[in-house]
């Protein structure tokens, strides 16, 4: 048995499960710190179902802990960026396109040392050893010791990350190292502003697998646990420890394996309604797909891997204005169990609307009798209208699409939309960001630029395909499982070389049952 976990800005949900059937599951406020959320809805799971804590072989984990501390500028480590580069990029700095709040967050300091790469492969410049261990030395005498290493492409050539980071880990006792190459793919900034925000979440990670660790082993639980990432699989407590970043917007990736596990549906549209929000994702061969373009994080440009995912403020707890009508994007969240007007509040939610129109059967009916008939069916209208403009969105392809609806707020949609050639509505839809959390796979990917000029098509092919199952193998996953789910090849006109950047993804099951 397996428990999966998905923490919500409204909700923390949990949900047991024996193979691929539900067993359980249970719903509880999230908490201003999150983990004790986290406790109190397992130990309402396990109450609820009555299993022994030793029955359970994992525990996979959704958290919103590294986002949140980002955007609310906290619990951040001092962090300093080294880069590769001399005598090339000096124009543009380390951190020239932070915030300044965040910058301040982190205490950032920069360096910029010699070497680096041409787009062939040709160094740019000798790496200077002595000028990296006078840096490392620097960095130690101001107390950091969490470095962010970025070289300009380093994503064809790795060797020079990789011997910074052998001279700072000599010259700075504990230190921890986040290399560019490992977060980011092409593009200095944002894969360098990837590798920093990691670096400055990596004693957070941590402090939250240890607390994690602990609240498990208070309920009885020893079983091994694992943290989602934004790829729709799940990584190691050590893994996150180290690649903390990698966690950003897993919330709604869960939503959307959860929803194609719950609907048998591969590939189609999304909608995850919560309490405050709703997200629409793509699902591309089970899987969500991956954002084809730099992505702000905390006002942050980024290029690391993330999902493809639209955000809007509609969900149950959504507040709703009469004259004008507005619907969103101000939410009771949590709250909406003594707020909205049929559970005895004062304030007009969009599950109030819901109940009204016959849409949901949930609270005191009565308290919703006086709404305008009129002004119900416009808001409902309204709220139709925000979703389908959300799938248009997102879709890829004129034409209709079929579309999965997920989480607790599905009440507030009736059963058709337009440009949807299908509406699925499946069981246990209220808890699909849990489920997929508990479905995860350990996944692998390797995104590298290639010169077929040097190596033959076949054979790069076969080297990244390697790579990534390797990959997975190493995360625990059963040999016999691993299969290979997406191959992207992208020809690199601009470079010499006939080069091409291959990304593979590679996923397998966990080696637990």
């Amino acid at each position: 048995m397996r428990i999966g976990i998905d923490v919500g800005g409204t909700n923390t949900d949990a949900v047991l499960m024996e193979g691929r059937t539900v067993v359980g599951w249970a719903k509880s406020p999230t908490t201003l710190d999150v983990s004790s959320g986290i406790t109190g809805v397992l130990a309402k799971l396990l109450f609820e179902t009555g299993v022994a804590p030793s029955a359970i072989t994992a525990v996979m984990l959704g958290t919103t802990h590294f986002t949140n501390a980002v955007v609310e500028r906290r619990s951040l480590s001092r962090t300093a960026v080294v880069r590769v580069g001399l005598p090339a990029t000096g124009a543009l700095r380390p951190f020239v396109d932070w915030p300044k709040d965040l910058v301040e967050a982190i205490g950032g300091v920069s360096y910029l040392v010699h070497g680096g790469y041409e787009f062939d492969g040709r160094p740019i410049a000798a790496l200077d050893e002595a000028e990296v261990r006078e840096v490392a030395r620097q960095i130690h005498g101001a107390g950091i010791d969490c470095v962010a290493v970025s070289a300009v492409f380093s994503p064809v050539n790795t060797d020079q990350e990789i011997k910074v980071a052998e001279l700072l880990a000599a010259e700075i006792p504990g230190v921890r190292v986040s290399l560019s190459h490992e977060i980011g793919r092409i593009g200095l900034l944002e894969r360098e502003n990837a590798a920093a925000m990691n670096a400055c979440l990596v004693h957070l990670a941590e402090r939250i697998v240890d607390s994690f660790r602990r609240a498990l082993q208070e309920l009885g639980i020893s079983a091994p646990f694992f943290i989602s990432q934004n790829d729709g699989t799940l990584m190691s407590a050590e893994f996150v420890e180290k690649y903390p970043v990698l966690t950003f917007a897993s919330g709604p990736t869960n939503s959307m394996r959860g929803a194609a596990f719950l609907s048998g549906v591969k590939d189609g549209v999304v909608v995850d309604i919560g309490g405050t929000t709703s997200d629409v994702g793509v699902l591309v061969n089970g899987f969500p797909r991956d954002a084809s373009v730099a992505v702000r994080v905390g006002g942050v440009r980024t290029n690391f891997r993330m999902p493809d995912v639209f955000s809007f403020g509609l969900g149950g707890g959504s507040h709703v204005q009469s004259d004008p009508l507005q619907i969103g994007p101000r939410s009771v969240g949590y709250e909406i169990t003594r707020r909205a007007l049929v559970f005895g509040g004062d304030d007009l939610t969009a599950s109030d609307l819901a109940v009204a129109a016959g849409l949901a059967d949930i609270g005191d009916r009565s308290r919703v009798a006086h709404l305008d008939p009129a002004f119900v069916a416009a808001a409902v209208a309204r709220m139709a209208e925000m979703i389908e403009a959300s799938i248009d969105r997102m879709k890829s392809a004129a034409g209709d699409v079929p579309v999965i609806l997920v989480g607790g707020g599905t009440l507030l949609v009736g059963d058709r939309l337009n440009g949807v050639s299908e509406l699925y509505r499946p069981e246990h839809a209220a808890v699909a960001n849990a489920i997929g959390a508990a479905i995860a796979q350990v996944g692998g990917e390797v995104d590298r630029v290639f010169s077929l000029d040097a190596t033959p098509r076949a054979q790069a092919l076969a080297q990244a395909k390697e790579e990534a199952a390797q990959r997975v193998l190493r995360e625990g996953a059963l040999p016999e499982s691993v299969e290979i789910v997406e191959v992207e090849e992208i020809p690199l006109a601009y470079l010499p070389g006939n080069a091409v950047r291959i990304r593979v993804k590679a996923v397998g099951a966990l080696a637990l049952e």
